[in-house]
């Protein structure tokens, strides 16, 4: 069976990649951000990454290019930002409406199945009326649709981040039945598991070399095709940002801090550093609120990817405020790797 898909919005593609370590093969992705095509296309087998607004795809060119390359299945995630708890959440944002060009290319395709991953602010705004919306779009197209939250460390990544999965599954390939969301893995990853085997920047080890061999499963797993290290440059702070950041302690916040420090910021969860033993919070595109579990900075670029589970051989193109960026907007890895190997388990179903 071919298990040709697209991914749509695709970014650096992280969604893409966890697909292909399931054993799908990416056919088309799609963004209009040329850094994160760029990055897509070094780190992908087929260099099929696209920049291209996806308005200006035609209903013609979509199901030509489906019938084409046989495509079963459209993975991707609109943008998120009008959607997210920490922007201003506005309905009438315009990126609020872009899932209604992933329901264009459903509805073209008609895929045997969807996944459209978001953020799980997208569950409550307007009054739920997104996830609605959403789930009668599709079902008026065939589809039987669910939508359940994933946490991103219940799979193997050492991060708390929580995102919305939206599966539907073709009524005339699948009959009624429903998507079977991954069962979560026993270990959760803390950060010193994660990152310990990275050299010590704030001690001015060389940050191409790894300091030790790898120091547990996570870790072999990040090193397996990598024998140096990219996009692990630090970023310099001004000797009273490390003299503030030192006073925080293993998964402190500002709030640890004296009150003349953190009175002039009342942001709770800003200068947070991670804690050791547990998996960092949501990797977010600032990257400027939060400090590695040891050192006195923000992660690198790189530590951020290993937080997101792309292997160390994923190398990530432009600046670095873009990489931050990329890394960021990205779906982890290894979630993406779980949601596919579940979706191959329901076609395993079929066979029986």
């Amino acid at each position: 069976m071919s298990k040709n898909i697209v991914d749509l919005f695709c970014g650096c593609g992280g969604f893409s990649k966890g697909f292909e370590d399931a054993g799908y093969t990416v056919e088309l992705a799609i963004d209009n951000w040329k850094d994160a095509v760029e990055t897509f296309n070094l780190n992908h087998k087929k260099k099929v990454g696209v920049t291209k607004d996806i308005y200006d795809y035609t209903n013609e060119e979509i199901k030509n290019f489906a019938q084409k390359h046989k495509i079963i299945g459209i993975i991707g995630g609109p943008p998120c930002q009008g959607f997210s708890m920490v922007g201003k959440r506005q309905a009438t944002d315009k990126r609020n409406t872009l899932y209604l060009q992933y329901v264009r290319f459903v509805e073209q395709i008609k895929p045997e199945f969807f996944i459209l991953e978001n953020v799980k602010g997208l569950l409550t705004l307007k009054k739920g009326y997104f996830q609605k919306d959403i789930i009668d779009r599709f079902s008026k197209l065939g589809y039987n649709v669910t939508c359940k939250v994933l946490r991103a460390s219940d799979y193997g990544v050492p991060q708390n981040r929580e995102r919305v999965f939206f599966v539907g599954l073709r009524k005339d390939k699948f009959k009624n039945k429903l998507f079977e969301y991954p069962k979560p893995v026993d270990h959760i990853v803390g950060t010193e598991e994660a990152l310990s085997d990275l050299p010590s920047l704030d001690n001015g080890e060389d940050e191409t070399q790894y300091r030790t061999e790898p120091q547990n499963n996570f870790q072999k797993l990040m090193r397996q095709k990598s024998k140096t290290i990219k996009n692990n440059e630090i970023t310099v702070h001004t000797a009273e940002t490390k003299k503030i950041i030192a006073m925080i302690p293993d998964g402190g916040n500002i709030k640890s801090l004296p009150t003349e420090y953190y009175k002039v910021r009342n942001y709770s969860s800003a200068f947070k550093r991670m804690n050791s033993k547990k998996p960092s919070t949501t990797i977010d595109c600032g990257h400027r609120n939060y400090f590695h579990y040891k050192e006195n900075r923000i992660p690198t670029a790189r530590e951020s990817a290993r937080l997101q589970s792309f292997p160390d051989d994923f190398e990530f193109l432009g600046t670095k405020t873009s990489q931050y960026t990329q890394i960021g907007n990205a779906v982890p890895v290894l979630l993406a790797k779980a949601v596919a190997s579940s979706m191959n388990k329901m076609y395993e179903a079929l066979d029986k």
